[in-house]
């Protein structure tokens, strides 16, 4: 395969998976414009170490580990992660009738560590099996299970008891 087709693949797949690429930045720094920083920096990224994916069937946890990194790195190098005001925040989304939002949940996930809190977000939020979790976070499988287990007991005392996901 040659480096346009390679570019061709990952330029289909930034497109029609954007909002989710968007919405794992935003799960991180809780900012519309840092998160659209974010996802474009780990677009470039991803198109300068393109020689670095192997398969295209490992885009998708290759792409999700750039922007996860992406994102820790800019919440180091500036320090603070700026929490958009949620009247603010809601006049951008789309209008939803019905819809409940735990803020303890938001809350409490948001004092995890990263560790637990990347997991957590591509298991629960993103809906990635286990082993594509493994995949992204350079970890084996066993370790996510165990890793995820000691964050969802975190959150169940944080919560209480009688939380579940």
């Amino acid at each position: 395969m040659t480096k346009t087709d390679s570019f061709k693949i990952i330029e289909k797949f930034i497109i029609e998976n954007r909002e989710s690429h968007y919405r794992l930045a935003y799960s991180y720094v809780r900012n519309k414009e840092m998160a659209l920083d974010i996802v474009q920096e780990s677009i470039f990224k991803a198109l300068k170490s393109i020689d670095s994916l192997k398969e295209n069937t490992y885009l998708k946890t290759w792409f999700y580990r750039i922007v996860i990194n992406t994102s820790i790195d800019y919440i180091r190098k500036n320090q603070r992660v700026s929490a958009m005001d949620d009247d603010h925040l809601l006049e951008h989304l789309p209008q939803i009738e019905d819809e409940f939002t735990d803020m303890d949940l938001q809350d409490a996930i948001e004092q995890l560590p990263p560790k637990y809190k990347t997991l957590i977000i591509l298991r629960f939020f993103e809906d990635l099996k286990m082993d594509e979790i493994a995949t992204v976070t350079g970890q084996n499988v066993n370790t996510v299970k165990t890793r995820l287990y000691s964050a969802l007991k975190v959150l169940r005392i944080e919560i209480g008891e009688d939380f579940r996901l």
